[in-house]
């Protein structure tokens, strides 16, 4: 799995799906364009600012709330690279392996504009702003595969599963 390297979206605790990517946006004309609709209700001006391979940074509990794979989808599309946070809500953290969403649980001291980058190979998250640098168990192999191809539905289209 490939190094990753972004800007930093900054976060706290108890970020739910419904924050990630509100209820009401989730019809059918919207799928393709999710990526406009991230965080609106508590950080509108993100999804205009968002770049490819930025990377959120959160507390404790990132993703709690709703079992919908929109959420973990929606970061996607809108461009996040990575995931990093003090835990996460299991259906969560499964939801983003399934579609290909890195996710690293460890704490990260960065603020909004930092610029990190996350070794996952390594088991390391570098704050190249600060200088910091922060260690997580590495993932296994075959999930580590499973992020690298693009979630489950791509390794099965693949035949690899």
């Amino acid at each position: 799995m490939d190094a990753v390297k972004g800007k930093v979206w900054r976060f706290g605790d108890h970020v739910d799906t419904d924050q990630i990517i509100p209820a009401e946006r989730l019809v059918s004309e919207n799928l393709d364009k999710m990526d406009e609709f991230i965080f609106e209700k508590v950080r509108p001006e993100l999804a205009g600012n968002i770049e490819k391979g930025d990377i959120i940074v959160a507390g404790k509990n990132f993703g709690c709330g709703s079992s919908r794979e929109h959420a973990p989808r929606s970061l996607l599309q809108a461009g996040v690279s990575c995931v990093v946070a003090e835990s996460f809500a299991r259906i969560f953290f499964r939801n983003s392996l399934n579609v290909g969403l890195l996710l690293v649980e460890c704490p990260v001291e960065a603020e909004d504009g930092d610029e990190l980058e996350v070794r996952p190979e390594e088991g390391k998250v570098l704050n190249l702003s600060s200088g910091a640098v922060n260690g997580f168990p590495q993932y296994p192999e075959f999930v580590s595969e499973l992020i690298s191809a693009g979630g489950l539905m791509q390794l099965i289209k693949e035949g690899r599963f």
